[in-house]
């Protein structure tokens, strides 16, 4: 008897230590707390970052679109003095 109960124990004692190498320590978990911090920290400068240059693009297009704008009315008016050059010679003809 006294020998199946050391034997338990002996298997007890190394399921024990086994478990005790897989589990985490305290410091393990505060390591793991620290990467995730450093982490947010890195996204959060990452999305201020992105607004900063989608912010930018967006100025850009609104730039792009006011130029584009500028030169269509600049076409119309060319288009219309051209018109009426043409509707002047056709009447002095």
């Amino acid at each position: 008897m006294d020998e199946k109960m050391f034997s338990l124990m002996e298997k007890m004692y190394a399921e024990l230590l086994e478990m005790k190498t897989n589990m985490a320590t305290k410091d393990d978990i505060m390591a793991t707390k620290s990467d995730i911090k450093k982490l947010e920290n890195n996204i959060v400068r990452m999305e201020n970052e992105l607004k900063d240059h989608i912010n930018a693009l967006y100025d850009g297009y609104k730039q792009s679109i006011e130029g584009i704008n500028e030169i269509r009315d600049k076409i119309d008016r060319l288009t219309d003095k051209v018109e009426n050059q043409e509707i002047k010679l056709k009447l002095l003809k």
